[in-house]
């Protein structure tokens, strides 16, 4: 019977583990890399925040835009650090976002604002595409088809 129990609980704890959502906090310094990557793909690169309508509402276009070939998508949560627990990460698993998620934890938005873009005010949603090619920001919302078209062109 005790047997019985340790398997039950085994079991229980590797169902809940696998459910578990990393979201690693990082500064503007190691988000900087994932910014410039050289690879053959597409990156582009989300910048979004739970409490920005306009940002869930595209969110599903970059969750689509993630499965193609060719493409990574990297999304940028502002959420503020004290709402990183409470609801970022369970935004992450409710919506089981599949793309890669961190989170930007850095207090001086002043300077790396101007250094992913100069053109960037700060305002969200933004998105930063690029290619070893080809580099463009985009301070706006997106349809899922202008998202795509525009995509499409970085190949």
């Amino acid at each position: 019977m005790m047997k019985f129990y340790f398997l039950l609980i085994s079991f229980a704890f590797n169902a809940y583990s696998q459910t578990i959502v990393n979201v690693p906090s990082v500064d503007y310094n190691q988000l900087h890399p994932l910014l410039h990557k050289k690879s053959d793909h597409v990156q582009v690169v989300n910048f979004w925040a739970t409490w920005c309508a306009p940002c869930i509402k595209e969110l599903p276009h970059f969750e689509e835009l993630n499965k193609l070939e060719g493409v990574e998508v990297l999304l940028v949560s502002l959420d503020f650090p004290k709402h990183k627990q409470k609801r970022l990460i369970p935004f992450v698993e409710k919506n089981k976002l599949q793309s890669k998620v961190v989170h930007l934890d850095d207090e001086d938005e002043n300077y790396w604002i101007n250094e992913i873009s100069t053109t960037w005010s700060g305002a969200l949603p933004a998105t930063l595409i690029y290619t070893q090619n080809r580099r463009g920001f985009y301070e706006q919302s997106f349809t899922n088809d202008e998202l795509f078209n525009e995509v499409k062109s970085y190949f």
